[in-house]
């Protein structure tokens, strides 16, 4: 069912935004200052050409452990992300997730670029995996936290 998800995906609608983000990541490279978020923009418009299965989580909550891109400076840099890009491109998803949701066969598709459309606005902590993992992970986080409720009582 991915696949083929993914490439009706591909044809309608994702090779164009999945090149606005490397558009908006070749832009971010020319001015050697946006090197990170460059990064950032050609994992996720690889992510947007093919999103089915996969899913774009926080890296603090796959790890267990915070960095620099999910702490202060991450949201300093996400606020950056969305003055100069992310404001764009999630009007991009959002306008094509309209456009899908008029027919009903194209309601999981525009589901996609909602999702895509947040992901835009706060790129800059996150990672993407496949779907499975970002479950165990957050199961993991769920478990640890109900122990440590239990030890806390």
């Amino acid at each position: 069912m991915r696949t083929i998800g993914n490439f009706l995906w591909f044809i309608l609608g994702g090779f164009l935004m999945g090149l606005a983000w490397w558009f908006f990541g070749l832009l971010a490279l020319i001015t050697i200052v946006g090197i990170p978020w460059a990064k950032a923009c050609f994992v996720i418009g690889q992510f947007s050409f093919f999103p089915f299965g996969k899913e774009a989580i926080c890296r603090e909550e796959l790890r267990g452990q915070g960095d620099i891109g999910t702490g202060g400076f991450g949201m300093l840099g996400n606020i950056v992300w969305f003055i100069l890009a992310g404001v764009w491109l999630a009007i991009g998803h959002v306008t094509a997730a309209i456009g899908l949701a008029v027919t009903i066969i194209g309601i999981p598709f525009a589901w996609q670029h909602l999702k895509l459309a947040g992901l835009a606005l706060a790129p800059i902590g996150k990672t993407i995996v496949d779907t499975e993992v970002a479950a165990a992970a957050r199961a993991a986080n769920a478990a640890e936290t109900a122990a440590a409720q239990r030890r806390g009582k």
